[in-house]
């Protein structure tokens, strides 16, 4: 599990929850090894529901995608909360003081991936154009996807290099001596869940 760091980098992109009470950063280079995407799944839709958030339909959940090594805690890492809508679903972090969401992962440390919302950005600008849009609406037909293509080639490329540098050890979410999540996951019932996705 990564400790907090000290002195940001000059030009770090810094990030935080609603009071402020967790914040943290990323490197001025990550940004641009990232994807900035719009997801219009139902889950990410309920994730901010859930949390009080304005409703994202029609516009999407604004993400960055990164390793978990890019994402630096500063403080407040005590209030890293998780939420799964169901016991096989994402973990979706949020910050326990104040219920802002803030990032998305995979259950295990040894698939290295983290999105963290844009809103957390005091510039969201900064962290670069949005290369895709995923899970858009269609009435009568499945979703689909705009430049899905270039945003799995970054993302495997990402990956592969931090499992093969062995940066994938380097995260705020995990203790990777036990593969255990920093946080224990609460588990939305059936009903919450289909109230948060049929709203």
């Amino acid at each position: 599990m990564s400790s907090p760091s000290a002195s940001p980098a000059e030009g770090a992109l810094r990030f935080a929850c609603a009071c402020g009470a967790l914040s943290g950063h990323i490197a001025p280079g990550s940004a641009r090894q990232g994807s900035r995407i719009h997801c219009h799944c139902g889950d990410c839709r309920a994730v901010e529901l859930h949390h009080g958030c304005p409703d994202p339909a029609g516009t999407g959940v604004d993400l960055l995608q990164l390793n978990p090594d890019m994402v630096k805690i500063d403080q407040g890492a005590e209030h890293l909360s998780l939420l799964q809508l169901s016991p096989r679903g994402l973990y979706r972090w949020y910050a326990g003081c104040c219920g802002t969401p803030l990032f998305n992962s995979p259950r295990t440390a040894k698939l290295p991936f983290i999105a963290i919302r844009a809103a957390l950005f005091a510039e969201p600008d900064s962290l670069g154009k949005v290369i895709a849009r995923t899970f858009i609406p269609k009435k009568g037909k499945p979703p689909q996807h705009k430049g899905a293509a270039r945003m799995t080639y970054k993302l495997i490329g990402r990956m592969l290099s931090a499992r093969l540098t062995g940066r994938w050890k380097q995260t705020p979410l995990f203790d990777t001596e036990t593969g255990a999540p920093v946080a224990l996951p609460q588990v939305l019932t059936k009903a919450e869940r289909k109230a948060l996705t049929n709203a």
